[in-house]
């Protein structure tokens, strides 16, 4: 029998103040709420305690934020998905938007060690004005450690719906994939950003904020393996791919910074964790 575990987190705006209320079962955590840059954004760090997942374990993270509410979700490090005797790990997120609201999806990277069989799935349901900022990374292996990812596969799973819909698996024996230079190309980082609106993001508006990113990914030494485009008028997503995984931290790092300021008006204000 595997852990299980679900945490169910409600932001709501109250006299200027976004707040959150959440029940968790199992080993899943909040931290404290964290303001630094002011009441309206409420900043969270979600913990794990037992520091990863095996085949069996379940994480279930179920997130509403109400009108107007900002949130920030981020995570102290990588989501590691151990080496399984067979059974599946899962992690499924479910996120909820209502008109007005904001929020911020930044957990680390989701790492898959060698033998795992993970599952990870993201859905994201926007009210017209409410707006999305997200991200995903997945490292394969520990390639620092000699320790690569050469057996196992790795199941994404991305979905507002009705608007946008990624999914796909990284089987560690497919070699076209692995290394093939219309696969991963021995890249062994997938990193993705996205920014979702409930309502059509405007030409003007959109051309603006992907030629913000294009101009940081043009000065990154990444700059080759990377991308920007709008897979439709409310999406657009940023692609890189990186043989480690800090590199493509680093360029995402920014290019979120850069879309916070050319969408909303905002700094980057890295989250406290990520200083420590």
């Amino acid at each position: 029998m595997g852990w299980h575990a679900t945490l169910d987190l409600d932001y709501a705006l109250s006299g200027g103040k976004t707040g959150v209320h959440y029940q968790h079962k199992g080993p899943l955590r909040l931290l404290k709420s964290l303001y630094p840059e002011g009441d309206a954004v409420c900043h969270n760090v979600l913990v794990h305690p037992p520091g990863g997942l095996v085949g069996g374990d379940t994480l279930a993270i179920n997130i509403r934020v109400a009108q107007a509410a900002q949130a920030l979700i981020t995570t102290p490090g990588a989501t590691r998905f151990y080496r399984s005797q067979g059974e599946p790990a899962t992690q499924t997120v479910h996120a909820q938007l209502e008109d007005g609201a904001r929020l911020e999806w930044l957990p680390l990277e989701a790492l898959a060690y060698d033998q795992c069989h993970a599952h990870n799935r993201a859905v994201f349901e926007l009210a017209p004005s409410a707006e999305l900022m997200g991200w995903d990374i997945t490292a394969l292996g520990l390639p620092m450690a000699q320790l690569p990812f050469e057996r196992g596969s790795f199941s994404q799973h991305i979905e507002v719906p009705g608007v946008w819909l990624e999914q796909g698996r990284i089987d560690a024996t497919d070699e076209r994939l692995m290394n093939g230079p219309l696969g991963l190309a021995g890249h062994r980082c997938i990193g993705t950003l996205f920014f979702v609106s409930g309502r059509t993001i405007t030409r003007e508006r959109r051309e603006r904020a992907l030629d913000a990113v294009r101009a940081v990914m043009d000065a990154h030494p990444l700059r080759l393996t990377a991308g920007a485009t709008a897979p439709n008028p409310q999406v657009m997503v940023v692609r890189v791919l990186s043989p480690l995984v800090e590199p493509a931290m680093d360029l995402l790092k920014a290019l979120r910074a850069c879309w916070r300021e050319s969408l909303w008006d905002m700094q980057a204000c890295l989250p406290r964790v990520w200083r420590t």
